[in-house]
């Protein structure tokens, strides 16, 4: 899985950058918001990678300029009828910050700015991330304290937590450590769940 590039601008185009790393040309979708803000071609630039492999379109690496972006990213994409395409738009109207403080006001008509994205659709996305951390703040660090303290306080979800502080988004931690809990059963330790998690990542 490949999380982060750090190489050079070689091209942008519509949709997609092509980062170039050590020789190598990475394509990455990215949002209109994302290609505005990278630099000129031939400069360096840092991305956080989404990582997404499906059958019909094999393997695509979504790309954003903070991990902010990346983790509203997923968290949209947690949302029945939210796809790539959607909470690319999303996220081409509203920061995460602006996206958080439109969640938090339940400002559906905000989120319905964004192409795809139609009244009922917006109203299920601010409903559904009504408690989960978008971006980064003190309010941000408070909701994900109590998630670890509360929905958390199990072998399972200690596991999902102790991958989110390593850096994972929490959809995929919850995927690697459902994977594990089924190779090795609901009840075993924490520890264990972890390791195996890991080992289900890096596949």
């Amino acid at each position: 899985m490949i999380g982060r590039l750090r190489g050079l601008v070689a091209e942008v185009a519509e949709e997609d950058a092509l980062i170039d790393v050590g020789g190598v040309g990475y394509v990455v979708r990215c949002g209109s918001r994302t290609l505005y803000r990278l630099p000129a071609p031939g400069a360096d630039v840092l991305l956080h990678v989404e990582t997404q492999w499906a059958e019909a379109t094999g393997l695509r690496l979504f790309g954003f300029l903070s991990r902010e972006e990346r983790r509203a990213f997923v968290l949209l994409q947690a949302i029945q009828g939210v796809g790539p395409k959607a909470a690319l738009g999303v996220l081409d109207v509203l920061s995460p910050a602006e996206l958080a403080s439109a969640v938090a006001r339940q400002d559906k008509a905000s989120v319905a700015r964004a192409n795809g994205v139609g009244p009922k659709l917006a109203q299920r996305i601010v409903v559904e991330l009504k408690d989960k951390a978008i971006a980064d703040g003190p309010v941000a660090a408070l909701n994900r304290a109590q998630a670890i303290h509360t929905d958390y306080a199990t072998a399972p979800g200690e596991a999902v937590a102790a991958l989110m502080g390593l850096g994972w988004p929490e959809l995929i931690a919850r995927r690697a450590v459902d994977q594990a809990c089924i190779r090795l059963g609901e009840n075993a330790h924490e520890g264990l769940l972890i390791k195996t998690a890991l080992q289900e990542l890096d596949r």
